[in-house]
């Protein structure tokens, strides 16, 4: 018996060792507090534009389908185009107290130049997933977040059915109704009603219930770190 809780007990530190190593915290660079909301309007990301800020490459959008890469010049589904955020864009468990995934965001004193495709480590610290980390590339500045420079941070975390916002990207993309799947702001509000969604979309909408334990808008500090690989590999946007 005492083996076997050995056993285990090393293969949890194994495991803890290789999530630690895979991002690092970056000496100086952006923390603080922060709100957070929610959304998934389909639209091609901000950060997905030539010349936004020093990075490897745009974040990659995609065709109507979400799985088709497009070139970065082809104009957003939200203003006429035929590019949309690619349906891997969204959030995934690393493990129980650890989840990936992408977010909008406004951070006091920076810009789009300063935040695109970098990541942070957010500790949520209320609601119920007070506790648990999730570490997140901010791919898009959200219209409805402020305007940027201001002396409040806002993270609007992307995750399918969390609200189509200001722009309903999902209408062209997927024939989601006039206010999207559940309401405007906020999305669906049962796990449920994850099925409105497309297939392809609900493994998002149903981590919502599941990892992330149905928060609604928790609270959380945030620490920039280096972006693993995994997410690195989804937007093949880094920072330089």
């Amino acid at each position: 018996m005492k083996l076997s809780v050995s056993l285990a007990s090393l293969a949890l530190l194994v495991s803890l060792s290789s999530v630690t190593e895979a991002y690092s915290y970056i000496k100086g660079g952006i923390s603080g507090k922060s709100s957070t909301t929610r959304y998934w309007d389909c639209c091609k990301p901000s950060c997905g534009w030539n010349g936004k800020a020093h990075v490897t490459s745009p974040v990659k959008s995609c065709a109507k389908n979400g799985v088709t890469v497009l070139g970065n010049n082809v104009q957003s589904g939200c203003a006429g185009g035929g590019a949309y955020v690619c349906n891997n864009n969204q959030p995934w468990a690393v493990n129980d107290n650890l989840a990936y995934g992408f977010a909008a965001a406004s951070i006091a004193g920076s810009t789009e130049g300063g935040w695109c495709c970098s990541c942070v480590e957010l500790t949520f610290t209320s609601g119920p997933v007070a506790g648990k980390k999730m570490v997140v590339q901010i791919t898009n500045t959200g219209d409805d977040l402020g305007e940027a420079g201001k002396k409040e941070n806002h993270f609007d975390l992307l995750m399918p059915g969390g609200g189509v916002g200001l722009f309903n990207g999902c209408k062209p993309q997927w024939n989601a109704p006039n206010e999207g799947w559940g309401v405007r702001y906020g999305g669906v509000w049962a796990a449920n009603q994850c099925k409105q969604l497309p297939a392809a979309l609900q493994p998002g909408c149903n981590w919502r219930y599941g990892w992330f334990k149905g928060a609604d808008n928790p609270n959380m500090t945030f620490k920039q770190v280096t972006c693993p690989a995994e997410i690195v590999a989804r937007t093949g946007c880094n920072r330089k």
